[in-house]
């Protein structure tokens, strides 16, 4: 049984998939190799920023912080101290380790340090993400395949979940999802801060998912560009992984799994 700090989802019995090839692509266009991956049919996992949404995080941050400092000037905010905050915060979610929301741990680190009137703006925060965050997309790229992929993964496994890091409230993520034409109906399962109590690179975060979906871990497969957000986790967490490189984020070596640019995954996604 796969356990973590403060985490018990009970005993899980894996049913092992018969075994299929597929093409595997490095992040070099001319290097193809053939890889053994297990066929995993009862849910795809994918990842938003950087996956099905092309983006530099530093670029889109530092813009959309901006952004957000901008419109919450009227209250009172320095944007200074507020992306200092902001960081603080989700430096508090990433630390979660399941004992409450993640939203609860980000607004509390936050109102403990710009003050307790804080929580009087939640309503100005929320009314940003839902309009004024619009702005945002001029710091992201298009992707007309993202809806083909989330398509495939539809007529391939049982459910479909968006494993976006949940560090967004519900509004962050559907406004995300549309600059790519998605909508958080297109999937069975969309993680958001409000109901998620683990945020990657933790193995919780999708040891959570797995719980709440009664999924099992060898027969989902996550989708993602971050090497140890989206594949060393799940891998750790008993996931199968596909890495798309065009948004390539790695912190080491490039891992032993599927991978390849997202015209590969549409690939892989088609021969699965």
């Amino acid at each position: 049984m796969l356990q973590w700090e403060h985490w018990a989802f009970g005993e899980t019995v894996l049913t092992i998939p018969s075994l299929a090839t597929h093409f595997t692509m490095t992040p070099s266009i001319d290097h193809i190799k053939i890889q053994e991956v297990p066929m995993t049919n009862q849910a795809i996992l994918f990842d938003l920023d950087g996956t099905l949404l092309p983006m530099d995080n530093d670029r889109f941050t530092q813009g959309y912080f901006h952004l957000l400092a901008q419109a919450v000037a009227p209250y009172g905010y320095e944007e200074e101290s507020l992306v200092s905050a902001l960081w603080k915060g989700v430096g508090a979610m990433v630390k979660n380790q399941g004992l409450r929301p993640n939203c609860q741990v980000f607004w509390e680190t936050f109102s403990q340090i710009l003050g307790p009137q804080v929580h009087d703006h939640i309503p100005a925060f929320d009314a940003f993400y839902a309009g004024e965050f619009q702005k945002a997309q001029s710091f992201t790229g298009p992707n007309p395949a993202a809806a083909q992929a989330v398509a495939l993964a539809r007529s391939k496994a049982e459910r479909v979940i968006l494993a976006t890091n949940p560090l967004f409230p519900p509004a962050g993520v559907r406004t995300r999802l549309s600059w790519v034409g998605l909508q958080p109906e297109d999937f069975d399962w969309v993680t958001d801060y409000e109901n998620s109590r683990a945020c990657k690179p933790n193995p919780a975060y999708y040891l959570e998912i797995l719980h709440q979906l009664h999924l099992e871990p060898s027969r989902c497969l996550m989708v993602g560009n971050d090497v140890q957000e989206d594949v060393e986790a799940a891998q750790a967490a008993g996931l199968e992984t596909f890495l798309v490189t065009d948004c390539l984020i790695n912190r080491g070596k490039l891992p032993d799994c599927a991978q390849g640019d997202f015209a590969a995954l549409l690939q892989f996604l088609e021969a699965m």
